[in-house]
């Protein structure tokens, strides 16, 4: 099929390459040149695992290009994916004005009949809005069907879970797009993964639903870390414990610094904003949020009960809001890094991928190219993203190049006893 995917951020790129991969001919769409010149030339704009192979593969292949030209795209697409940004807005709810302008387009510039596709992340209705977009932008009256199918790819693992999706979620009112959605993704299915189609508001709650409920689990175990920490229990182990409950499953029960990235807070945000606007209770989301806000700065009085902070040395190590990926927005680490400048301490910090959007973003911050060099002279250490190379390293080397033998391990990578047997004052989460 020719395929046209609008945006070229992480959805968008991992969408276009992998739909490339499975032999369509994918034209992705941006509205600014310089990244399309960059994919042109052979330079991924995001970092993925697993995405510059079949990049490079399919752009050889002439089955992915990149441009600029909407109007060409529009023109030559049987199905248009919008893969654009839905930020929040000042009322925390996700801005649509992306996606709105790409309505617009593609209302203008269509042909024939077209299947709009919603992989962004928006709110219900929204199909709804961007169907009624495109017939007032048409110059003659052309069918068009909007679809949602909601992306669920984990930045780190976004090309496995393209390849490989938990499930496919095909919101549709039309029997003609159904097909045509089921067409698309029969290699996908033909591999045993589920497909399931239903109408397209409840698709779009789904999205929104799977994110909050993730989210959920993470400030759940957060709170009820400190009650571990209140009576001597030990936040991992309960997690254990909960996780063998075949009813509840281990995934995403670990108590830590919050969590951060591009969608889980503005989704929640989102989902909050969309609850009120239709009347209903939104109190658990708002906690949900509440929590998370307010775990992000616990690093701070941990560090503050263990060390005096202004005039230290802090070392940071990581800087994404999670491991396999250099995304930093609304990572924990520029929160716990601003703190700690505001109470006069000096940072130096280190990430395996994420330092370059890092050094753009933080000022006074000093970075290094390895974990070790970073500790060197400083007077404590706080682990704030999950590495595994940090896992693994020479801990008694740590305790030698530390001023003082401080760790604040924001994500309990360690084992507590063995890091005091080795002499560090050691303050996890929940333990």
């Amino acid at each position: 099929m020719n395929l046209t995917v609008f945006g070229t951020g992480y959805v968008g790129l991992v969408t276009g390459t992998g739909f490339a991969n499975l032999g369509h001919n994918v034209v992705c769409v941006d509205i600014d040149p310089n990244i399309i010149e960059r994919l042109n030339l052979g330079e991924l704009t995001i970092y993925e695992p697993g995405l510059e192979e079949i990049y490079r593969h399919n752009m050889k292949g002439g089955r992915l290009t990149f441009t600029t030209e909407v109007e060409t795209a529009v023109r030559d697409a049987e199905i248009i994916f919008v893969c654009v940004g839905t930020p929040s807005n000042h009322l925390q709810e996700a801005d649509l004005t992306a996606v709105r302008a790409v309505a617009r387009d593609i209302g203008r510039y269509m042909n024939d009949y077209k299947i709009v596709v919603n992989k962004s992340t928006v709110p219900v209705g929204t199909a709804q809005m961007v169907k009624q977009i495109i017939l007032e932008n048409q110059v003659q009256e052309i069918p068009v069907d909007v679809v949602s199918n909601p992306e669920f790819l984990r930045e780190g693992a976004a090309v496995k879970d393209f390849e490989n999706p938990d499930r496919i979620i095909i919101g549709t009112d039309s029997d003609q797009a159904q097909k045509k959605m089921a067409a698309l993704y029969r290699s996908v299915v033909r591999t045993g993964r589920p497909m399931m189609t239903t109408n397209i508001k409840s698709a779009e709650i789904i999205k929104y639903a799977s994110n909050a409920m993730l989210a959920t689990r993470i400030s759940f175990m957060n709170q009820l870390s400190y009650l571990c920490e209140k009576t001597g229990a030990d936040i991992s182990d309960v997690a254990r414990g909960l996780g063998l409950d075949d009813r509840i499953g281990p995934r995403f029960l670990h108590a830590g610094l919050g969590y951060g990235g591009s969608c889980f807070p503005k989704d929640v945000r989102a989902l909050i904003a969309t609850l009120k606007h239709h009347d209903c209770n939104a109190d658990l989301f708002e906690a949900v949020h509440r929590i998370n806000e307010d775990q992000k700065k616990i690093a701070i009085g941990k560090l503050e009960s263990v060390l005096p902070v202004a005039d230290s040395t802090v070392a940071i190590w990581g800087l994404s809001f999670k491991p396999k990926t250099d995304d930093i927005r609304e990572a924990p680490s520029l929160q716990i890094i601003a703190a700690l400048q505001a109470r006069g301490a000096k940072i130096h910090a280190f990430d395996p991928i994420a330092m370059e959007k890092a050094k753009a973003v933080l000022d006074g911050v000093t970075f290094f190219e390895n974990p070790y060099e970073t500790i060197r002279d400083c007077d404590a250490l706080v682990i704030v993203t999950e590495w595994d190379e940090f896992r693994n390293l020479d801990m008694r080397a740590v305790k030698a190049l530390l001023k003082q033998p401080i760790i604040i391990d924001g994500r309990n990578i360690f084992d507590p006893v063995e890091m005091q047997s080795l002499g560090f004052t050691y303050v996890g989460i929940g333990r």
